[in-house]
């Protein structure tokens, strides 16, 4: 999980570099085309084709829609803040899964749940606090939807997984991405630079390699074991925007991350201790 996390990491940093000179919904396409072939030789390797088949194409195109505005919002939040900036929002997602699965899938939340949910938001609006007076960045209100589209798709993902494979699930999934992002970027594409396409390269190993360490960590160890590591990313956010960006940040945002990681490890904390089934993982 931990290897996963950092290669996913190395992933958003590439696409921060890619949306600095393509549009958000091409780097989209970039990313999801990019990984396919990866996909693809993790799918031969492992001889899963016939574990490709689809029960609920509906929800499928209901993920895809999800994905898209997930990824073009990450984007654009990466290419105007730094990355520590939208990790600290966008990690409220396990908060937003256990608020909204009491919506949409009628799942109960004890009232303890419910506080440490609210205590968590409070750390987004820390985060969220602009740099100065007025209203809050359009880029952490990009990676706020980016998380809820991200929550919305992990409740997608526990209503699929119970006909579907984690094959079918994935690569549909980027399948789908990489053809309607590609539609949706036609109009407006931007002739990929040839000094860009090693980046375009990082970005499809490294989003297919992390993929592969999220399933290899969720089928080796129960959800709560390895789901708290998925915090660490602040931590490489933060290195990869010094080393690679020369960016610092700000207090508010290391203080708001922190309210939100500590928020969502209790979470998962008391789901293990009574024993319910813990939050699913989505797929990135």
């Amino acid at each position: 999980m931990l290897t996963g996390v950092f290669t996913f990491s190395l992933m958003d940093a590439g696409l921060k570099g890619l949306s600095t000179r393509y549009p958000a919904i091409e780097v989209t396409a970039l990313r999801a085309a990019a990984s396919l072939p990866f996909l693809l030789a993790w799918i031969a390797s492992t001889h899963a084709w016939n574990r490709l088949g689809v029960e609920n194409f509906a929800l499928y195109l209901v993920r895809v829609a999800l994905g898209i505005v997930m990824l073009v919002t990450f984007v654009y939040s990466v290419s105007v803040q730094p990355l520590s900036d939208s990790y600290a929002v966008f990690m409220s997602a396990p908060l937003m899964v256990a608020a909204l699965s009491t919506v949409l899938l009628g799942e109960r939340v004890p009232a303890r749940r419910w506080l440490v949910i609210g205590v968590g938001l409070a750390g987004v609006v820390i985060a969220l606090k602009p740099r100065g007076a007025g209203f809050v960045s359009l880029g952490g209100l990009a990676a706020a939807a980016s998380a809820v589209c991200y929550a919305l798709s992990v409740l997608a993902i526990r209503v699929l997984g119970r006909t579907d494979s984690n094959y079918a699930m994935v690569f549909w999934f980027v399948l789908a991405l990489a053809i309607t992002s590609a539609g949706l970027a036609a109009h407006g594409w931007q002739p990929v630079a040839v000094g860009d396409w090693p980046l375009i390269a990082v970005v499809g190993v490294t989003g297919a390699a992390g993929q592969f360490l999220f399933t290899a960590a969720f089928r080796l160890a129960s959800p709560t074991t390895v789901a708290p590591f998925e915090y660490t990313a602040l931590i490489w956010g933060l290195a990869l925007d010094y080393t690679v960006f020369g960016l610092v940040p700000l207090p508010r945002v290391l203080l708001g991350g922190a309210v939100v990681i500590a928020a969502g490890v209790f979470l998962i904390w008391d789901e293990h201790r009574v024993g319910a089934d813990p939050l699913a993982a989505a797929q990135r």
